[in-house]
């Protein structure tokens, strides 16, 4: 009896070690920056977004992420690759000439890899103003979590960089276009979208202003600014939910 016990015992560690083991590899965070190219005058909200991305990914830290890009920029399979609306149906869900779309693409390619956070990067447009808002997706049931998450990264660019705090909105607040979220019937981003993309923490900074912060934004010291702040904070929330 008392070898059989020590098998259980001696089981049980080696589960929970794997268990543990695999916990502390499976931290999979997606960046999603803009594909969108027709964003202003002298202006490429795909290379101000894309260079945020990439220097928040080379950003090491001590703890060990799993980090992936999703992005359709240049990929001619799909329709709308650098261009078009997160919330408009005919640039995410239609097929067009037997293609999806840039988003859906990536949507497609987010969810293989299982992310536990998925942060979509852009940059406003037509607001006068030199500031950073988060969104969130309305009604899931990681609603209030998502919303700690946003207004912590929203706040570390701005502290980092001066820029105006404009909080966190509900991607339902917008009024923007015409894709709506089958459980609630409500405008939304399509990326944010819980029907659409499996990650549990799904959040969408808009960073700047393609006219108000058009020289700053395009400067790749403080791309390199935000991205590292929004890396800072990320980590500083997962040590927090004890994921690391």
């Amino acid at each position: 009896m008392k070898e059989v016990a020590i098998i259980v015992l001696l089981a049980s560690v080696l589960i929970n070690a794997s268990f543990s083991y695999t916990k502390k590899r499976n931290i999979v965070i997606v960046w999603q920056p803009s594909h969108q190219t027709d964003t202003g005058i002298d202006f490429s909200e795909a290379a101000t977004c894309n260079g945020i991305v990439e220097s928040a990914m080379e950003l090491k830290t001590k703890l060990k992420l799993r980090e992936y890009k999703v992005w359709s920029l240049g990929n001619k399979q799909v329709h709308h690759d650098d261009v078009g609306s997160n919330t408009k149906i005919e640039h995410t869900t239609a097929i067009i000439d037997g293609k999806i779309s840039g988003y859906a693409y990536e949507l497609q390619q987010s969810n293989k890899k299982h992310p536990q956070v998925f942060i979509a990067v852009h940059n406003n447009g037509g607001t006068k103003r030199h500031a950073v808002w988060g969104y969130i997706h309305y009604g899931d049931q990681y609603e209030q979590e998502n919303r700690d998450l946003s207004a912590r990264l929203v706040k570390a660019i701005c502290e980092a960089t001066g820029m105006e705090n404009r909080g966190v909105w509900l991607d339902s607040t917008t009024g923007r276009n015409d894709y709506r979220c089958a459980s609630t019937n409500k405008l939304s981003f399509y990326s944010l979208d819980e029907n659409v993309n499996t990650a549990p923490y799904r959040v969408l900074l808009e960073i700047g202003d393609n006219a108000a912060s058009h020289d700053f934004i395009k400067d790749p010291a403080n791309q390199k600014k935000i991205g590292e702040a929004v890396k800072k904070q990320l980590v500083s929330w997962l040590e927090e939910k004890k994921w690391n």
